[in-house]
């Protein structure tokens, strides 16, 4: 059965405020690393973390974002010491780009702190409302991943 309407714009407005708690989350979380690590970081370091060296090319693609914003993040990145550039060895034209002893512990930290976040803003929760939470957000997202957006014109006319 679909969903209704007025469940449709309730759930996608629960998820955009959502979004909003998380980037607040992470500029929050950057504050108190006293600009050790960008907003931004987060979702460099952690693939790197996860699947070691790779090129910015797939580091954009994880991260969702543009190459030339990933290579200018990077950059940055690469600045204050989180992550390490070195030729790939397969194509001299390009770089691997790979976490640093420092990126690791900057990673360690914000973890640190998302989880203190988490403790507090979770306190009144119970075991399995959380864990039911946590079911229902990995199956959302993985709805969403699997959908496609609709045509932006198709999305407009219908609104109107």
């Amino acid at each position: 059965m679909p969903l209704t309407s007025p469940t449709r714009e309730r759930l996608t407005a629960g998820i955009a405020r959502l979004v909003r708690a998380g980037r607040h989350l992470s500029h929050r979380a950057a504050d108190s690393l006293d600009g050790q690590l960008p907003s931004f970081g987060w979702a460099l370091l952690v693939p790197l973390e996860r699947d070691g060296e790779q090129r910015c090319s797939a580091l954009a693609a994880q991260a969702g974002v543009d190459v030339s914003v990933a290579s200018r993040q990077v950059t940055a990145l690469e600045r204050s010491g989180l992550v390490e550039r070195r030729p790939d060895p397969h194509d001299g034209r390009a770089s691997l780009i790979g976490l640093s002893p420092a990126g690791a512990a900057a990673l360690a930290l914000t973890r640190a702190l998302r989880a203190e976040w988490a403790a507090e803003a979770l306190a009144g929760w119970d075991e399995d409302d959380a864990r039911l939470l946590t079911e229902l957000i990995e199956r959302l997202t993985d709805d969403l991943d699997r959908a496609a957006p609709p045509p932006a014109r198709a999305a407009l006319g219908a609104a109107s």
